[in-house]
Parts: structure tokens; sequence; C-alpha cells
């Protein structure tokens, strides 16, 4: 079975969950500014002789900006998908509710001059890196407004250091040890996180790229965001070997459950400090779950059961595990995450109406930034030899 939580330990643990709840939701005030927490999964290590530490310390600052950015993301991405059923966004859409932790807790432990390039699945990560919901929404839905101008749509965002959103599977992996090479070759000690998913960890281009960043000690930490299904079919049926961090053979590496964003956090400072120090690669596998389907286009329930689902909504979630660790401890008051959901939904509505308003681009648009600074008179041939427009 794909978990092996029975649905009666389910149905418990939300019975005490909601006890837990109403005790908390009657108090309105913080009490401590730092806390240290116990990992709730240890971390597996494949040719480390030790890893990170079992407990981690969130002060009351990190814990409200943590819980905003998973929020927000998750916000957006339910707007996304209710945009794209109105037909408002049209070609692939590749949502990240469920996987939020994974983002928010890298980003919090990497710097903004690090570099960051995953796959397509990468509004999260768009976001996190720093364009805001409305410019993120506004891309999704074609506009001009949006932050590749409304030319990229779903699979195609980025942002200073931040390389996409990439639409061929796993071949950002190759193009991320590239950006490792040169971060290493200006003589910088940044670090480049290379995201890929399950499904394209068992692709030769993904091995040939180890093999260099092993050879060259380059600065990459190759992170599988394992959300146990590659499209439909589950990584039991996929791989033969499921322990993702370790298939980088010499390449060290290490597990985290990706549902904990301290944990992921911590993961990643580990790991950037090990890459930093000019010791190489390391692969990290992020076990994490996506609620919906591959794509909108995926129901999600052909390969897997709505029981299965709700059993990791109600046990695992990222957001309602984290908020409730961090109430439970004092470091923030129940009246403090309400009033921020108000917030974030807010902000969320405002950025769909926006990203509804803003006009598409211009044809014209379509021709230009094919290259980063083309000639003066530079012209793209268009549908015939005889067709031709300027480009800039």
């Amino acid at each position: 079975m794909m978990l092996s939580i029975t649905s009666k330990l389910a149905r418990r643990t939300s019975v005490v969950r909601q006890t837990v709840r109403a005790v908390l939701e009657g108090r309105s005030y913080s009490t401590e500014t730092s806390v240290t927490f116990d990992i709730r999964e240890p971390f597996k290590l494949h040719r480390f002789e030790s890893g990170p530490a079992l407990n981690v310390t969130c002060t009351r600052d990190e814990a409200l900006q943590y819980y905003r950015q998973l929020q927000t993301i998750r916000r957006m991405e339910t707007a996304a998908g209710n945009l794209y059923k109105e037909k408002i966004i049209r070609g692939f859409c590749h949502l990240y509710s469920g996987q939020e932790a994974c983002c928010v807790g890298m980003e919090a432990a990497i710097r903004k001059s690090d570099a960051v390039i995953t796959a397509y699945r990468a509004h999260g990560w768009t976001y996190i890196r720093g364009v805001p919901p409305v410019k993120v929404l506004s891309e999704l839905t074609g506009r001009r407004t949006g932050c590749a101008k409304g030319k990229g749509g779903s699979m195609h965002m980025y942002c200073d250091n931040f390389y996409g959103g990439n639409g061929i599977v796993g071949a950002q992996v190759p193009v991320g040890a590239g950006i490792a090479f040169a971060l290493k070759y200006q003589n910088t000690d940044n670090v480049c996180l290379t995201l890929y998913g399950d499904g394209a960890a068992n692709q030769g281009q993904i091995f040939e790229a180890l093999n260099m960043a092993k050879l060259w000690d380059l600065p990459c930490i190759f992170i599988c965001e394992n959300n146990k299904y590659g499209m439909g079919t589950s990584v039991e049926r996929a791989s033969a070997c499921t322990d993702y961090y370790t298939r980088g053979d010499y390449v060290p590496g290490i597990w985290v459950d990706g549902m904990d964003v301290l944990a992921v956090r911590e993961a990643t400072r580990w790991a950037a400090e090990y890459c930093r120090s000019g010791k190489g690669p390391v692969v990290m596998e992020v076990e994490t779950y996506r609620y919906h389907g591959h794509s909108m286009s995926d129901p999600g329930t052909s390969y897997r059961s709505r029981d299965e689902i709700q059993e990791v909504r109600q046990l695992r979630d990222p957001i309602t595990t984290f908020k409730e660790k961090i109430i439970s401890a004092n470091l923030v008051s129940a009246e403090e995450i309400k009033k921020m959901d108000v917030e974030i939904r807010k902000e969320i509505d405002a950025a769909v109406k926006e990203a509804k308003a803003a006009p598409e681009p211009e044809v014209e648009e379509m021709y230009n930034d094919i290259y980063c600074q083309p000639p003066e008179g530079f012209t793209v041939r268009g549908c015939s030899p005889f067709d031709v427009h300027a480009s800039k």
C-alpha cells in the first residue's frame, strides 16, 4: 500500500487535532520569541558520516514569515486552479499544492545570490524567489504584466537567479550543473539548487550531470522532489530503487521529510555549507506529496484513491502541521494566524482581479526577447521568407 497509516489512525488524529485546535483558538497572544523543535522524521544519509542536527530553532519572525509564504502559495495555486477551470488559464498548468514546504524551506536556507532551476511545477518557486503573486497570475493568464510578459505561461517563469521553469522533463538538470560550473568559474561561493521530480529521476542526462559535477566538484545540490507519482505512475512501479538520495552513487546524499518546512530548511542549509566549502555536489531527496493531478488535465484519482489523498491532508499537510506547531509552542497566536489568513486571501483575490483586467501582449511582442542584446536593426523571419519583423 502507498501509505502504511490506516484510515482509523487518520480519524483518531483528526479528533485529537480538533481538540487541540479548539484550545489554541482561544489564545490571542504569543509568549515565546524562539523555540527549538525536534525533527519529526530523522534524516537518512548516503556516504555521509553525520548529518544535520535533529533539533531546529525557529524564531517568532521566522514562523510568521514561513506561514505567510506557505499559505500564499496554497492560495495562489487554488486561484490558478479556478482560473484554469474558467478557461482563463490555457495550456499546461501544474499546481504545487501540498509541496509548499519544499520551496519555502529551501529558500529560507540559501542566499538571494544563489541560483535555483526547477522543472515545470514552478509557480511556488517563482513567488518564493521574489515575483509577487499578481505577476505570477498575470503570467499564467497570458497578460502583458506577467513576469515573462505573458509569453512564458505556467512552465516558463523567471527572475534574478531563478532560471525557470523548464518544460522538458529532466532537461534542467544538466543546465543546473552548468550554472554551478559558472558560479565556481567566477570564484563565488554561491550554490545552485537543481530540482527535478521522481518521474525524471531515471533519465540518463541526470547521471551524466552528476558525473560531471563530481569530477569538477561543482557547488550543486541535486534535489529530487519525490511526490510519489511521475504523472500517473507510482515510484514503486517506475524505479527499481526508490531511495533517490542514494542514486548519485559516488555523490553523497541526504533524505528529508519534504512536508516539514523546518527539516527542509536545515537539510538545505547543511548541504549548501558542504557545497560552499568546495567539497562538491550533494543529492537531496525531499519526500513530499501533491494533492492535485500531475497537471490540471489529470483528475489525479485514477491511479490513487481519494482516501489516500485525504489521509495525507489530515496527517501530514505542511501548512496545518506547521501552524499547529508554532501556535502550540506559543510562537504565534491563533488570532495572528487568522488575521494573516484574511490578509492573504484579500491579496490573492486582488491579484486575480488585476490579472484578469490586464491587457494581453501585442502580436509584435512574439518577435522580441529572442536574444538578450540583439544587434541594431536585427530582424526575425515570419511565416514566409518575405515576412520579416523587427526584434528587440
